[in-house]
Order: C-alpha cells, then structure tokens, then sequence
C-alpha cells in the first residue's frame, strides 16, 4: 500500500507542477516504456521517440487520472498504442494488410509479462479500494481470508461481532469494494470483453 500512497503522491505533485515528483515518475516507469518498446523491437532512436511521445500525451492527461494505482496500466496502454503507430509508420501499410505471423508477435514471455503487469495492476487497484474501507471491515475482510480458514466463532470473538451479523456484514464490505470506481471499471472492463 505505501507503493500506492508514493505512486499518488507523486502524480498529485507531478500535477501541482513539482519537478521533483515528474522526475521521480520518469525514473520510476522508464524501464516499463523501454521493455514493451523491446518487446516491439523497436531500434533505440523509435523507443525513444515512443517514450517521449508517452510523457508528453501523460503531461496532457495528468490532472485527469483519477486512480494513480492505476498508473502503470495506462503507460504499459499507451506505450503499446504508441509502439503499434511506430510500426505502422515504418512498415507502411503492409502491417494493417498482413496478418502477423511468428515473427511479428510478441513471444510467451512477452505474454506473460503483460499478464504480470494486468496482475499487478488489479492488485493495486484492490490495495487501493482495501485501504478505504473503515478499520472494522478491513479486519473482517482480512479475518475471513486468512490461510488456513478461521471458524466464524473466533472472528465473532476476536472482532467482536455477533456470529450472525459476519456473512452480511462480509456481503456489505463487497459491495462498498465493488462500487469503488477503479474496481468497477475493471468489472466493466471485464464484462466488455466476454462480450
């Protein structure tokens, strides 16, 4: 939770005009644009390019992002975004005709690493809607998904809650995690896609 508080802080800062906090974003997701530009394969002279174009549309956006957990996603978007426009622009419109072949896609760590990072990105979003619960529904929350499980009797004992009252207010928490806006954009999200 501390990554997400500095991550907010920065951008809060990197927005009110601080060099500093700007600074302390570049350092901290420069290797995150330069490793999709890698796994693009772009030459240097078009990663970097890319960058650049990343940190000015980002200067642009900066005082419309409303979850800074969420940060990483929208730089790893719009660096692919912008790597896709890059090749496009080299290889004319060969790429939009052909359809990619083994050479042209990403490999399986490529893969993999986007699936850490949607991972990641989740996670953070979860820590965020987490850390704004009151108290007594994180310990609930962190009560019931303890490993091994814990009997309702010892939560009921140890948070001192009626047994009965567990399983709605448990239904309560949720529904307060699901209405937090990163999370229900990630439900949105989600249900887009099955679409």
């Amino acid at each position: 939770m501390r990554d997400d508080v500095a991550v907010a802080d920065l951008v809060t800062r990197a927005r009110d005009g601080d060099k500093q906090a700007w600074d302390g974003l570049v350092e901290r997701y420069a290797p995150l644009i330069w490793s999709i530009c890698v796994r693009h394969r772009l030459g240097r002279m078009d990663a970097e390019d890319v960058g650049q174009s990343v940190w000015l549309q980002l200067v642009d956006q900066l005082d419309k992002i409303r979850e800074p957990a969420a940060l990483p996603g929208w730089l790893a978007t719009a660096t692919r975004r912008e790597c896709l426009r890059v090749l496009r622009m080299v290889h004319g419109s060969r790429t939009a005709r052909y359809a990619p072949d083994a050479e042209s896609m990403a490999d399986d760590r490529a893969a993999a690493a986007d699936q850490d990072l949607l991972a990641a990105e989740r996670r953070a979003v979860f820590r965020e809607a987490f850390a704004r619960l009151p108290a007594c529904d994180q310990q609930l929350i962190a009560a019931l998904i303890e490993d091994p499980p814990v009997p309702y009797a010892q939560i009921s004992a140890r948070l001192g809650i009626p047994v009965g009252s567990i399983g709605p207010t448990r239904r309560r928490c949720l529904d307060k995690l699901r209405r937090h806006p990163a999370i229900a954009a990630l439900m949105d999200a989600g249900t887009a896609s099955v679409r």
